[in-house]
């Protein structure tokens, strides 16, 4: 009786034991101790002023790791890679991160074009590539590439805000566009003269600009002699700052916008001159640490103090800084809803089903919502007015309907 006693608690345990350790399921890059996850980013090249999106990404994961052991247990191994904003090294560094060092997922990478290059090689291994900073129609796609997932103020949509409230508030005035002739710029114009609607007869003059162009010194003399009274610039840090600094130096006095992927005074309006940039206009959707509104908030108090003892090197003001530390915070999210389900696919299904989140550092009513049939999760931003010192809220939210 005894012996049979002992056999049945033996077998019992050992089913117990057995049962617990069926009910964690792993996929490349997950084990019981470690989640290993990849990243390609511009830390060289012509993007490289965006490299804050790989320093803030390795930072905050950083800090889980030694505040919090990481997630549900496992320390986070992120490998960032430097692209140098060329697809062809992002196709060679992503390849790697997937097939030699074998990540559960592409998380918090950059740019459109990279993006873009390994956006079908993603989807066809089935591997994530989830909250990046880029943004195109196709990148959007739920439909065709599921397991591309961007976490960004989608191109198309910002454009849509600005030609939105241009067509309300200065129905009748002149506009000039510069834009990158790219699929990012691209994306700004479809939006933009969408929202236009009737109103698009205003634009009285394009100019694109290619990423390679020394200067755009030459575009801005195009849309001052248009007669142009709006000058909306769609460029990126580079191409905005010297765009910022000729306007200025010819006298030319448009009501100028610029995107927010633009906007960050370190990066963009310091280099321009804080003094050509007054009266710049861009759009936002999260708190800046520019704006004294939020001194007291606890969410920045937070992202401040992290960004001190992790970045101390770095502006915590950069825009870009904010909505990386933001993606880090849902990858991190995602991998707490893994639980001990750590593999790809259900990373992509816990992505999907992100609703309603609300994250600290966004603007007071706003939250993400992702749905398998709609990767597009920020739909909303307030425009804002540079003053020389800090960005001023210039509008409500302005909201883009699906």
């Amino acid at each position: 009786m005894r012996a049979s006693l002992l056999a049945l608690v033996a077998c019992t345990a050992f089913a117990t034991a057995a049962t617990a350790q069926a009910q964690k399921t792993y996929g490349p890059g997950a084990s019981d101790t470690e989640i290993k996850l990849g990243q390609t980013v511009a830390y060289s090249g012509p993007g490289s002023a965006y490299s804050m999106v790989g320093r803030m990404s390795v930072a905050y994961f950083k800090m889980l790791n030694e505040t919090r052991g990481g997630v549900n247990g496992r320390k986070i191994n992120l490998l960032s890679v430097d692209d140098a904003y060329s697809p062809p090294k992002t196709v060679e560094g992503t390849r790697k991160l997937v097939e030699s060092d074998q990540v559960l997922a592409l998380v918090n990478s950059m740019g459109t074009a990279s993006q873009t290059s390994v956006q079908k090689y993603l989807n066809g291994k089935k591997v994530p590539q989830v909250f990046f900073y880029a943004s195109s129609p196709n990148l959007h796609d739920s439909a065709t590439t599921p397991w591309t997932v961007p976490f960004s103020f989608a191109y198309d949509i910002e454009g849509s805000i600005y030609g939105k409230y241009l067509a309300e508030s200065k129905p009748n005035a002149k506009i000039g566009v510069l834009y990158q002739n790219d699929d990012v710029g691209k994306s700004y114009m479809r939006g933009f003269r969408k929202a236009l609607g009737s109103k698009q007869s205003n634009i009285v003059k394009e100019v694109s600009q290619e990423m390679s162009d020394p200067t755009v010194d030459s575009q801005i003399l195009q849309l001052q002699a248009s007669g142009a009274e709006v000058l909306v610039a769609f460029t990126s840090n580079k191409a905005q700052a010297q765009a910022i600094r000729k306007t200025a130096a010819i006298g030319w006095k448009p009501f100028y916008i610029v995107p927010y992927v633009s906007s960050s005074i370190s990066g963009v309006l310091t280099p321009a001159g804080l003094d050509n940039s007054v009266g710049l206009v861009s759009s936002y959707w999260f708190k800046t640490p520019s704006d004294p509104t939020w001194n007291n908030d606890k969410a920045m108090q937070e992202y401040l103090a992290f960004f001190k003892k992790y970045l101390p090197n770095d502006d915590p003001g950069d825009t870009t800084s904010v909505y990386t530390y933001m993606g880090a915070q849902l990858t991190a999210l995602v991998l707490e809803r893994c639980g001990d389900n750590l593999t790809r696919e259900n990373f992509l299904k816990q992505v999907q089903g992100l609703k309603d989140i609300e994250l600290g550092m966004l603007l007071p009513g706003m939250k993400i919502n992702f749905r398998a049939d709609d990767y597009y999760p920020i739909r909303q931003a307030r425009l804002a007015q540079f003053d020389g010192k800090s960005w001023k809220p210039m509008t409500e939210l302005i909201t883009i309907e699906r």
